[in-house]
């Protein structure tokens, strides 16, 4: 598997760089999640990261190259909409 080192910005990994595996097309993936042992033994604290583009090329505005910034709230769950699914009521 190919990999890319890529800087980390706030939270615990501040000013890292570290290798991340890249996907089919080059690019890292969108959310990476550290997981941190608790030393008393309780639920791991999970540090979330979003990935954002570390720069942009000059003529097409192209992204040139990944960082990730950290995301003190956790990662965004989303839930699918499929175009069949009934709506949402409102109670």
């Amino acid at each position: 598997m190919r990999s890319e080192n890529t800087p980390f910005v706030g939270g615990p990994l501040d000013g890292q760089v570290l290798p991340v595996l890249v996907g089919p097309t080059g690019s890292p993936p969108q959310w990476y999640e550290v997981p941190v042992p608790d030393e008393d033994g309780g639920p791991h604290t999970v540090y979330a990261y979003r990935r954002a583009p570390a720069g942009h090329s000059r003529r097409l505005g192209l992204p040139r190259g990944w960082k990730y910034e950290y995301v003190p709230e956790g990662r965004e769950r989303r839930t699918l909409n499929w175009p069949w699914s009934k709506p949402k009521r409102a109670e």
